[in-house]
């Protein structure tokens, strides 16, 4: 699996043509919570034309998205901010700060930051994991955990997988192989079943990263 990126670290990246002309910086990520899977960007101008522009970015018009920027193939790629926010949807509950609960219904934290791969997907999320979700004498605190892809989110609550404390790492690099393990075990197991939430059960929407 390719370098995983934060959110929180996609704000203000520029966005780039591949002719090499910087057309905006990305203001706020959008994601598909049921999907788990960003839909696009909202942008900010650049230099003289600070401030949020009235154009979106889509990921389908994304080009590739790097570690030091957002490239786009020209300029068309940019489109109304309907294609990536639609009214009333994105509008509501910020993802960091979310109360995080397992599919049994135990507190694991709050949602401090959302992790997400090159090809637009959210595979985790970095948390401040309770005491009954990570055991104090690991020394861990702030923790990442992997995505349930069954599970949803939304601004109040991310659900994860009750056994997603097993996965839980550091930092980015370690947890990269987490969850390339986590999907493995996942994809060996099939679909969940049993008692919990069901899957999609949040609130279904764009939501603001």
């Amino acid at each position: 699996m390719d370098a995983l990126m934060l959110a929180s670290e996609l704000a203000k990246r520029p966005v780039v043509t591949l002719g090499g002309e910087v057309v905006a910086e990305i203001k706020d990520t959008v994601f598909d919570g049921t999907a788990g899977q960003i839909t696009g960007f909202t942008l900010n101008g650049r230099g003289l034309l600070a401030g949020p522009l009235k154009q979106s970015l889509p990921w389908s018009s994304v080009h590739a998205l790097g570690r030091h920027a957002v490239m786009i193939p020209g300029r068309e790629a940019l489109a109304e901010p309907a294609a990536v926010v639609v009214s009333g949807e994105a509008a509501h509950g910020a993802v960091p700060g979310a109360k995080v609960l397992t599919d049994e219904g135990v507190e694991a934290g709050s949602v401090l930051d959302v992790v997400v791969a090159p090809d637009g997907r959210v595979v985790g999320f970095r948390i401040s994991a309770t005491e009954a979700f990570v055991h104090r004498e690991h020394g861990r605190n702030s923790v990442f955990v992997p995505r349930g892809e069954a599970l949803a989110v939304s601004g109040r609550a991310l659900v994860v997988p009750s056994d997603a404390s097993h996965f839980v790492a550091d930092d980015l690099p370690s947890f990269t192989t987490q969850v390339e393990i986590f999907a493995a075990r996942a994809a060996t197991a099939g679909p969940r079943t049993g008692a919990g939430p069901r899957p999609g059960a949040a609130a279904e929407g764009k939501e603001h990263l």
